[in-house]
């Protein structure tokens, strides 16, 4: 097998015609080059998580094939809302969609601008249970649309463009657990954002102070019956710069490789290292460690003000979620060495436990 952790600066396909892990695709780069020629079924999950967060709210996209299932998603968070209110306001829709019918993910990231690679599911005016999600390609980015009904009835509709500026870099990794069982992921952090949300008839404006930023995950690949990971990731401005946090831990371990970066004024700089992560699922708003162990190259905590708690047990497929959704504090260090000071840089941290 290649270095894990080789900088690749050419497109490459994922895959062998057998649908093995092709060697020359391992390794990781600074912006999208692998081709997701995946075979077979069963063990292969592609999806597309889009999260765009303001000051005061977020919402979060997701269209998924799992093979035996697709889920698709439309989740909304609000969290200083009109006076009185003293909680976080929630709404979550996912249509599961049997064996994947009218899912089509793409080789290639969803929205890039190449052919073919826009994705549309769910019907034009979604009842019930069932939402609409547009991941559309468009000269600078990528548009994001959704409609759902809230629970309560009310209707829900995103209309946002996630900005992808020239030479903005992004982190794109092969994690090879072997070459029957592998991922690739692309993350994107720290992509200015601009668009609506519609809560009934209210307005949620994001990025009208240029204070909106999107952060993709990207994922293709053939996965393990179970697996446990942590993926931290906040976005904004802070210290004087730009930066975008991108952290995984657990699932790359033993691999060779890690999904850690961060994004200093849209420069990548990869860290190569497993990073330390430090927090108590019995309490999992209590502050969060996050660090690189014996160095400052991370040294983060993260204090979160929301759970967003999920426990599924459907089948083939099982899954616990804590994902906390709240602000980093400490300090970073770029490609160049120079600390970056972080104050309240809003995102979140997980820990899933998956059995798909």
């Amino acid at each position: 097998m290649a270095s894990s952790d080789r900088e690749l600066t050419a497109p490459v396909d994922l895959c062998r015609p057998d649908g093995r892990l092709d060697p020359a695709a391992v390794g990781w780069s600074r912006r999208p080059l692998h081709r997701a020629n995946l075979r077979g079924w069963g063990r292969t999950k592609r999806w597309e998580y889009w999260c765009v967060a303001a000051p005061t709210h977020l919402v979060a996209l997701t269209v998924s094939d799992l093979d035996f299932l697709a889920l698709n998603s439309v989740h909304v968070l609000r969290w200083d809302g009109p006076a009185g209110r003293t909680r976080p306001w929630e709404m979550e829709r996912t249509a599961l969609v049997p064996f994947g019918r009218g899912v089509a993910l793409p080789e290639a990231v969803a929205g890039s601008g190449g052919s073919g690679t826009d994705v549309v599911v769910g019907p034009e005016r979604p009842a019930g249970g069932r939402v609409r999600v547009e991941i559309l390609g468009e000269p600078g980015g990528t548009r994001l649309r959704a409609r759902c009904l809230a629970p309560d009835g009310l209707p829900v509709e995103v209309d946002v463009f996630a900005a992808l500026p020239d030479g903005h870099e992004t982190l794109g990794v092969v994690v090879p657990w072997d070459e029957r069982r592998f991922q690739y992921t692309s993350k994107h952090t720290a992509r200015p954002a601009r668009g609506t949300l519609r809560i009934g008839d209210e307005t949620l404006a994001f990025g009208e102070a240029g204070d909106a930023w999107a952060v993709l995950d990207h994922g293709r690949g053939r996965w393990p019956r179970s697996v446990h990971w942590n993926w931290g990731a906040a976005s904004g401005r802070t210290g004087g710069r730009t930066l975008g946090l991108q952290f995984g831990g657990r699932w790359t371990v033993g691999t060779g490789t890690t999904e850690n970066a961060l994004c200093v004024d849209g420069r990548l700089t990869r860290i190569g290292e497993e990073l330390t992560w430090s927090y108590d699922l019995a309490d999992p708003l209590a502050p969060w460690t996050v660090r690189t162990p014996g160095a400052d190259r991370v040294d983060l905590v993260f204090t979160p003000f929301h759970d967003r708690r999920t426990r599924t047990g459907a089948g083939l497929l099982a899954n616990r979620t804590d994902q906390c959704f709240g602000h980093y504090r400490g300090s970073v260090r770029a490609e160049d060495g120079r600390r970056i000071a972080v104050h309240d840089l809003f995102g979140w941290a997980e820990d899933v436990r998956m059995r798909w």
